[in-house]
């Protein structure tokens, strides 16, 4: 595995049927993981269709990890929509992205550990509009897909160096 690509579902808070099929894992609002219906593993070749579609042409060697969360989201003006992102999913998303980076030997940077907002103008693949996740409901002041995402690795680092 290459990378770890941070999603939100754009649902509720808990992981559907539909998360499950496109995320090898998914943490629900209060901070539960739940596996997904893919192994990372699957995701090392996607020629034979069997793998967790996670992010549009970056699937390959990429290892998906959604948070529950943000439907009836909008980006501008800003509102999280019903089910807003939960500073405990948060934590629990950095723990396991720290967990995986460590067992699959994925170093920690802007390449290899993103949000889904991050892919096109970090990997330079086109995406249709993810605006996952540039805003933090509990961290209203962190504006930006970068300034996300590098929230999100710094506080992984710190994980991985306890």
């Amino acid at each position: 595995m290459k990378r770890i690509i941070f999603h939100w579902s754009a649902g509720t808070h808990k992981a559907s049927e539909l998360d499950k099929k496109h995320y090898h894992f998914i943490v629900e609002g209060d901070g539960t993981v739940v596996t997904g219906k893919y192994k990372p593993e699957d995701n090392l070749s996607t020629a034979d269709g069997v793998y967790a579609a996670h992010t549009l042409n970056c699937n390959k060697d990429s290892i998906g990890i959604s948070l529950a969360c943000m439907a009836g989201a909008v980006e501008a003006p800003f509102s999280s929509g019903k089910y807003p992102m939960t500073k405990a999913q948060w934590d629990a998303g950095v723990a396991l992205g720290a967990k995986l980076a460590k067992l699959y030997k994925i170093p920690v940077s802007t390449k290899t550990v993103l949000s889904h907002a991050e892919v096109q103008g970090t990997l330079g693949i086109k995406q249709k509009g993810k605006w996952d996740f540039t805003r933090l409901s509990w961290a209203p002041d962190v504006k930006g897909a970068t300034a996300c995402g590098n929230l999100l690795r710094n506080q992984i680092e710190k994980e991985l160096n306890k």
